[in-house]
């Protein structure tokens, strides 16, 4: 007669675990920037502390809230563009060589070209500074979404291409019922890419067309507290791009296991 005997072990939950590591290693960086500060006494208009940091955006709060209110929907209107058009370009590319040969050496342009470059030639063919933000976040989102959107389409399995053809399937019903299904992973690895950059754009796009006035982003922010040496603003500006650029990827990322979690392998944990 053998006696089984099971034992059960406790393991901590996913999403604790997958939060824990970043956020003591943030508060690790914090807090070693605070102590830093305060131990070797930096003066604030060179570095300020975290906690001053947080004091000065506490205190301007409005303005800088309506300023990255500005940064947000430029950054979301860029990569919105960015999504229909960079998708209906692959997908065009996918089914056709010829457009893509013709049209594929636009797109490489437009990745190539630093954006600080073309900032002022759109803004003397659009003398409307927002319009220009708004053109170089596009432009700079642009090309990784049709990139990895394109890579996408062209790797689905050739046995699963061969069956299409055999029942005679035409371009656009292997499209959408093969290619758009197995190109969503590296849709969704573009988008995550594009939307870090579509706020890099906007931020950049501002610095460079010199925008100011009330309804300015984040980076006019910048640039008036950086010529008044408002250090602590300048920092709390900053950490309101940083916080944002943070947002958005998660937001994209908890987007990508919505769509992919349940049954593509890039988004499923070990032992699932």
């Amino acid at each position: 007669m053998t006696i089984s005997t099971s034992t059960t072990t406790t393991t901590p939950s996913r999403p604790r675990a997958a939060w824990l590591a970043p956020t003591l290693a943030v508060l690790v960086f914090v807090g070693g920037w605070e102590g830093a500060v305060r131990a070797w006494q930096i003066p604030p208009y060179l570095l300020p502390a975290p906690s001053l940091i947080a004091r000065t955006l506490f205190e301007n709060f409005g303005s800088l809230m309506g300023s990255w209110w500005v940064t947000v929907k430029i950054t979301l209107a860029a990569l919105a563009l960015a999504v229909i058009g960079g998708v209906l370009l692959a997908a065009l590319f996918a089914l056709s060589r010829t457009a893509e040969r013709a049209l594929a050496p636009f797109t490489v342009v437009l990745q190539v070209t630093p954006i600080i470059a073309i900032a002022p030639l759109i803004m003397i063919l659009t003398d409307e500074p927002l319009v220009t933000v708004l053109a170089c976040a596009w432009i700079v989102a642009f090309f990784p979404i049709v990139a990895n959107t394109l890579t996408g389409l062209r790797s689905a399995d050739p046995h699963l291409r061969d069956l299409f053809r055999l029942y005679r399937a035409s371009r656009w019903q292997t499209l959408r019922y093969l290619l758009v299904p197995g190109a969503l992973p590296s849709f969704f690895t573009g988008l995550k890419i594009a939307g870090g950059l579509a706020l890099i754009g906007a931020v950049v796009a501002e610095f460079t067309a010199g925008a100011a006035g009330r309804n300015t982003g984040l980076a006019s922010r910048i640039l008036e507290a950086m010529f008044r040496t408002e250090i602590p603003k300048m920092f709390a500006a900053l950490a309101l791009v940083s916080l944002t650029g943070v947002g958005i990827y998660l937001l994209l990322a908890a987007l990508s296991r919505w769509a992919l979690g349940r049954w593509h392998e890039s988004e499923r944990g070990p032992g699932q």
